[in-house]
């Protein structure tokens, strides 16, 4: 009767907590792009709503829209700000105990 191993755990390198921080920063600076550009989009087209009521709900959308991708451009920021981090503390702590070896 054959046995089943576990799989070995993927552990993070250096190398791969980087390549997750490069695309982490992409993704982080093309939602800061596309913020950046929504944004200039709704202050250049003015609100043409008759009533109070339709202006408040257009304003509340606007702000809703330029929110959520601000928030995932600073989401993305921290995560990539983190997998650096993380990158360098994986790597002092291989180099530890290298040496301790």
């Amino acid at each position: 009767m054959t046995q089943i191993t576990p799989p070995e755990p993927n552990l993070p390198t250096p190398l791969r907590c980087l390549t997750g921080a490069v695309i982490a920063g992409v993704m982080s600076f093309a939602l800061y792009a596309m913020t950046s550009r929504i944004a200039t989009t709704f202050a250049t087209k003015p609100m043409i709503q008759k009533t109070t009521m339709a202006n408040n709900i257009a304003a509340a959308v606007r702000t809703l829209v330029v929110g959520s991708t601000a928030l995932g451009a600073a989401v993305f920021g921290i995560i990539a700000i983190g997998l650096v981090a993380l990158a360098i503390q994986v790597a002092l702590s291989k180099q530890k105990s290298s040496t301790n070896l």
